[in-house]
């Protein structure tokens, strides 16, 4: 007898089988793959999960330059306004400059002013110095004259009054070429120089250095953009305002130097290096996802840097899990403009 073909007798014995007992197979079949499909999966992502850490206390953050006038005036132009974007040396707004141009003015005056005192000390020098030749010439004349009433005071042949009076005249001469000598060295002083600035008078060097003050605080009348960003917060930039020295007048968002600060607990940071990958997405953007890395991870909590640090010293403490700032960097280059603040959740590799 020919052997029978196998699925041929399935076929008709499943062909006999009744219907009702054919639907209780499928049942049981139905019934015994879900629960082992779902406990594959949820063994598959639990040891998954082993390997990975996340957290959805993260945030986009990019670098903020706060911008203030270096000089105290009233604004008289504003170049930009909010949420403009400025390149490094663009014009933000300007200060009025009059007063700065005053000042480089009365920095100028006060240089010829210097420049006239020091051509009187000259002459002033000059005129001394005649003086100690006359003076001299006088000492050296009653000197004579004083030795001269002296031989002859002796010999008998003059007064006594002649004598004091040749005394008197040869200590005025005296006197006056003292006087001569003193008025020679102080304006020697005058004119003198210091070996800092050499050849240069000390009261024109104070005038030049004024000018320089004033045509330094003219050019940060126009105050500029330092580096390339954003403008944000512009809205204190009022024409007739005054603008007072260190005070913030806008702040420049740098968008092109982007990265996200996220907050992990501290039972997650075993097994987290630095390099180690990272996944970012957005909420902003839902199908948005960016590959990161680890590039630092911080040196205290967060409530370690808060303004006023937790005290646990009381007797009702709670401990509380604590959170550390990790800095992750973008590698990716985005598809969507990337905004300071941005909710992001980030899942980190720590199998690598």
């Amino acid at each position: 007898m020919a052997e029978s073909d196998p699925q041929f007798d399935d076929a008709v014995t499943e062909a006999a089988m009744p219907a009702p007992r054919r639907g209780r197979w499928r049942r049981l079949a139905v019934m015994v793959s879900v629960p082992a499909l779902l406990i594959a999966g949820a063994t598959a992502y639990y040891f998954a999960s082993l390997h990975t850490v996340s957290t959805d206390n993260a945030y986009v953050q990019q670098d903020k330059v706060s911008v203030s006038s270096q000089v105290t005036g009233e604004i008289i132009e504003v170049a930009v306004h909010e949420n403009e974007h400025v390149k490094a040396g663009d014009l933000l707004f300007r200060i009025d400059p009059e007063p700065f141009s005053i000042a480089i003015a009365q920095a100028d005056a006060a240089i010829a002013a210097a420049q006239v005192d020091i051509v009187g000390l000259e002459t002033e020098l000059g005129n001394t110095s005649v003086d100690i030749g006359g003076a001299r010439e006088d000492v050296g004349f009653y000197e004579q004259e004083y030795r001269r009433q002296s031989e002859l005071m002796q010999r008998g042949f003059t007064t006594r009054a002649r004598l004091e009076q040749a005394e008197h005249d040869l200590s005025d001469a005296r006197s006056r070429l003292a006087t001569a000598e003193a008025e020679a060295r102080e304006a020697r002083a005058k004119l003198a120089t210091a070996p800092v600035a050499p050849g240069v008078n000390p009261r024109i060097l104070a005038a030049q250095a004024q000018r320089r003050k004033a045509a330094l605080d003219l050019s940060r009348a126009s105050v500029r953009a330092p580096v390339a960003g954003t403008v944000s917060q512009a809205d204190r930039l009022q024409i007739g305002q005054m603008m007072t020295t260190g005070l913030p007048a806008l702040t420049l968002v740098v968008s092109d130097r982007s990265w996200v600060e996220a907050n992990f607990k501290e039972t997650d940071l075993a097994e987290m290096r630095i390099g180690q990958p990272a996944k970012l997405t957005f909420d902003a953007y839902p199908g948005l996802s960016l590959k990161g890395h680890v590039a630092s991870i911080g040196a205290g909590t967060g409530s370690e840097f808060s303004v006023l640090p937790a005290q646990n010293a009381s007797g009702n403490w709670v401990k509380v899990t604590q959170r550390v700032p990790v800095r992750i960097a973008i590698d990716d280059k985005p598809s969507r403009q990337l905004i300071a603040g941005l909710s992001t959740h980030v899942s980190i590799d720590t199998s690598r």
